[in-house]
């Protein structure tokens, strides 16, 4: 299998172009590249597909096999992969994932994209709809209780699940005991994203995500965009902010206008390759 490794601020994929090959079991291909000892190494796969209703489609499946609806960091790798490989030679495309077109504009620098901005549509704040166990038409600063601790989380989908818990440290956070007790509660019918986040004044935001089926991870685009409208609920922040993850920082505006979410950030290419899948086997 070809294949290219590329990064969104240290959310990082093997992506497959599948224009060009075929993929077979795209579920157990994710489980064994995404291995950070015995595979490539990777948050999870991204397949390039040729689509009937935009420019091209992605498909994601994160670390452990499951399979995502979207990712924002995904996303911006998508468009740097087509344009630099010549697949398009346009600077605006449409991506679909998970049932959603997205619209990317590309900046170019030496005629490598280096920045995308990615109009993530308009937040979901429905109970049903994110999907959260909950009453009344949103949750803002919704207690949960989480161990012995309550905590107050405001939930959002960007297309895919999120609960944003705002704290007052998060550098010390002991993540990887506090994520899988948020990721499998019962009151997320899919599973969630959560985002520990930091406000550090109305333009900046410093957050860690635990990401369903992959653990911590070093950024999440869609988690950004999800951490930027709880805080603008809550009231802790302007419409249009900088969020600070572990791989570097993400620009996010919650439009008035549109109502949409967009965000703009960096995507880079780390190295490409082949791999004998039943050597990973």
């Amino acid at each position: 299998m070809k294949f290219t490794k590329m990064h969104g601020i240290g959310n990082d994929y093997v992506y497959v172009d599948c224009t060009l090959q075929e993929l077979e079991n795209p579920e157990e291909t994710a489980r064994l590249v995404s291995h950070r000892h015995k595979g490539i190494g990777s948050d999870g796969l991204i397949l390039i597909k040729k689509s009937l209703e935009a420019d091209f489609e992605m498909v994601m499946y994160n670390g452990d096999g499951s399979y995502g609806k979207m990712c924002g960091n995904g996303i911006r790798c998508v468009a740097k992969y087509v344009y630099d490989n010549g697949l398009t030679d346009r600077t605006e495309i449409t991506v679909a994932s998970g049932g959603a077109v997205k619209h990317l504009k590309l900046t170019v620098s030496q005629g490598k994209v280096t920045r995308v901005q990615v109009n993530m549509g308009e937040p979901i704040l429905k109970p049903e709809e994110i999907p959260v166990l909950g009453a009344g038409e949103s949750l803002i600063a919704e207690p949960i209780l989480i161990g012995d601790r309550e905590y107050a989380m405001t939930c959002v989908s960007m297309g895919n699940p999120h609960a944003v818990v705002f704290l007052e440290h998060v550098k010390d956070l002991k993540i990887e005991e506090l994520g899988p007790k948020f990721e499998n509660h019962s009151r997320f019918p899919d599973r969630v994203n959560t985002e520990f986040v930091r406000v550090i004044d109305r333009k900046n935001l410093e957050m860690r995500v635990w990401e369903r089926g992959s653990g911590e991870t070093q950024a999440c685009g869609t988690g950004a965009c999800a951490t930027a409208v709880a805080a603008v609920l809550n009231g802790y922040t302007d419409r249009e902010v900088t969020v600070h993850l572990l791989g570097g920082d993400l620009d996010i505006c919650w439009s008035q206008e549109d109502n949409c979410v967009y965000m703009t950030g960096p995507a880079a290419t780390v190295f490409r390759g082949e791999v004998d899948l039943e050597e990973l086997r």
